[in-house]
């Protein structure tokens, strides 16, 4: 029964794993050690410092081993985000810089450990890329167990709780996400944390509803207050009242149809009514999200990140490790293509060669081919992998941040430089690859007449040509809001990019956030996009609501989108003329979600497209 001496409250967030869940509240009080004291130590005790830190460091290597080993089977394709932390635990970054800091200061462990991550979160910070943030997480996740070891601070284990509830936290840790029982834990919510982060991976392959980045939720929500996650959405309901409880009621199960139709018919083709077919395509970070892409019917793999082999060492690595994990995902999804995005980071940072370098403006500075192209060696190492790969499988080459005739033809140069030396050795390789460029500098627009004779096709990423064209920075609360996909001017760009695309005889795809939403896909097919990629969770969704449109009414359509002055008229003119369809194919129908379901989505969609 519903508290009927509350008032119901609903919160926002980010909607970091889909699906409905009702249960009651249970607070895990798994916040970082917080508390640390400063000391000094003589010269005598600096070795015996050291080696108590070595020696929480091991305790906490042998915790995560055995949380690896008692892993439910649900993740066992997911255990490498663990084996990643526990590398993470040796990293020169943390390990390395932590026991400098003990020696030169002469300062105890606990104090030392804090003031290594605190550099190492101010570094991560200045990113533009919200996935490298989050990889300051991950650093803040690995220290936190260290340091519980040092100061002897207990945490409660979440694999201990034993009844069905809906876990609220300050923050999960992958480590302790993946102590979930399915049949205990209902779904979670958190104060922080983000949809890149790697516990809400971890939550949409245990697909259980999650909420993540509330800010306050557990200042607002008490131990078995009744609450309700909408993961769709984002949003959490506390106290609901009895209407709101048999609305959501009906809603989840009308959900958990809705998910089973989708899925069962991901496998078909997206083509639409009127015949045309889109290739929908799976972003990875790792190789073991392959099979994701699979599972969820993707056509191949448009975006394969590759920053995670380089973050994850604490130094650059090899040729043969690279090719080991590119040959691995090359030869699982053959004969479809995995387009292969080369580098993509601010090198100085991201590999500590000068941890004390910052630049006052990372989304303006010397990273993707930038960096490749001044650290030429580092590039020919990765393109060397990446070409060998391609002789066991259907491998494209993607060129990130490309804003110059200049870069492209210098990539090519190198390339080919790089052919002729595994010619030469007899290596065995493929240079018979497509090559693409992404467009997410408004440059590369103007100029993409140019670039189109260089090159066999354009890949847009829409989340960075967004952010660079109408000046926002995403994860700024003030100007957030002004970020939209559906901004007229960003319509028109890719109008300009498809023209371009037709006239020079190559393809034009997308990778971006804006090809997972189905909402965008009128647009989308009416602009002549070739193929989208996208999350694999994504993939059933948007092939469900291709097959509902067709084409020829799409790009009919667009006469009326580019009448429109704003980015809500947009919206507006896909809610009157698709609406129907979108709720039907993607979000339910209107009927079993109800009114505030409509506008909880809709809402969704004006703060976040």
């Amino acid at each position: 029964m519903t508290d009927t001496g509350s008032r119901e409250i609903i919160l926002t967030g980010i909607n970091a794993s889909p699906g409905i869940c009702i249960g009651k509240a249970y607070l895990v009080d798994i916040e970082g050690v917080d508390v640390v004291k400063k000391y000094f130590i003589s010269e005598d005790d600096v070795q015996d410092e050291i080696k108590r830190f070595k020696s929480a460091v091991n305790r906490a290597k042998q915790q995560m081993l055995t949380i690896i080993t008692n892993a439910p089977e649900e993740l066992r394709d997911h255990t490498y985000i663990l084996e990643t932390h526990k590398t993470l635990l040796k990293d020169k970054m943390l390990y390395g810089r932590t026991i400098e800091t003990i020696k030169n200061e002469k300062v105890n462990a606990e104090w030392a450990l804090k003031k290594v991550v605190s550099d190492v979160k101010s570094m991560f910070k200045n990113m533009s890329d919200s996935y490298l943030k989050e990889r300051a997480t991950d650093i803040v996740y690995v220290s936190d167990r260290i340091m519980r070891n040092l100061v002897g601070a207990e945490t409660k284990k979440i694999a201990d709780i034993d009844k069905r509830v809906i876990l609220v936290a300050n923050d999960l840790s992958p480590a302790e996400a993946s102590q979930i029982n399915l049949e205990r834990i209902k779904g979670f919510v958190t104060d922080r944390g983000g949809k890149t982060s790697h516990t809400s991976i971890i939550a949409r392959t245990l697909e259980i509803p999650a909420v993540m980045g509330l800010g306050n939720a557990t200042n607002i929500i008490k131990n078995d207050n009744l609450i309700i996650i909408d993961g769709t959405v984002g949003t959490v309901i506390i106290h609901p009242t009895e209407e709101t409880l048999l609305e959501y009621g009906v809603r989840s199960a009308k959900y958990e149809e809705l998910k089973a139709a989708i899925t069962r018919d991901s496998h078909l083709q997206a083509e639409t009514a009127d015949g045309f077919q889109l290739k929908v395509m799976g972003n990875i970070e790792l190789p073991e999200e392959v099979v994701s892409v699979i599972d969820y019917g993707g056509d191949g793999i448009g975006l394969y990140r590759t920053e995670f082999q380089y973050l994850s060492s604490p130094i650059l690595p090899n040729e043969y490790e690279l090719f080991d994990k590119y040959k691995d995902v090359v030869e699982v999804i053959a004969p479809k293509p995995v387009t292969i995005r080369t580098l993509d980071i601010n090198g100085d940072k991201a590999f500590s060669n000068n941890p004390d370098y910052m630049e006052a403006n990372p989304a303006l500075g010397l990273r993707a081919i930038r960096y490749c192209l001044k650290n030429p060696d580092v590039f020919r190492t990765q393109l060397r992998a990446i070409l060998r790969a391609a002789a066991f499988g259907n491998v494209r080459i993607l060129i990130p941040m490309i804003s110059s005739y200049e870069e492209v033809l210098e990539t090519k140069r190198i390339l080919d430089e790089v052919a002729d030396a595994l010619d030469k050795e007899g290596t065995l390789f493929n240079r018979n690859v497509e090559l693409g460029i992404m467009i997410e500098v408004p440059s590369a627009v103007i100029i993409a007449d140019i670039l189109a004779g260089e090159v066999d096709f354009f890949s847009l990423g829409t989340n960075d040509l967004i952010q660079y064209s109408l000046a926002i920075d995403r994860g700024n609360r003030n100007v957030a809001h002004l970020y939209h996909s559906l901004h007229p001017a960003i319509i028109r760009m890719i109008k300009q990019l498809a023209d371009v695309a037709s006239n020079k005889g190559i393809k034009l795809f997308m990778c971006g956030e804006m090809a997972s939403d189905p909402i965008n896909l009128p647009i989308l097919l009416g602009l002549g996009i070739d193929e989208l990629s996208m999350n694999p969770q994504s993939i059933p969704a948007v092939k469900s609501m291709i097959r509902a449109l067709k084409v020829e009414d799409a790009r009919a359509f667009m006469k009326d989108v580019f009448k429109q002055n704003t980015a809500s008229g947009v919206e507006e003119l896909i809610r009157e003329t698709y609406g129907s369809i979108l709720f039907e194919k993607v979000y339910a129908r209107r009927k079993a979600f109800g009114d505030r379901a409509q506008k909880n989505y809709y809402g969704k969609q004006k703060g976040q497209t």
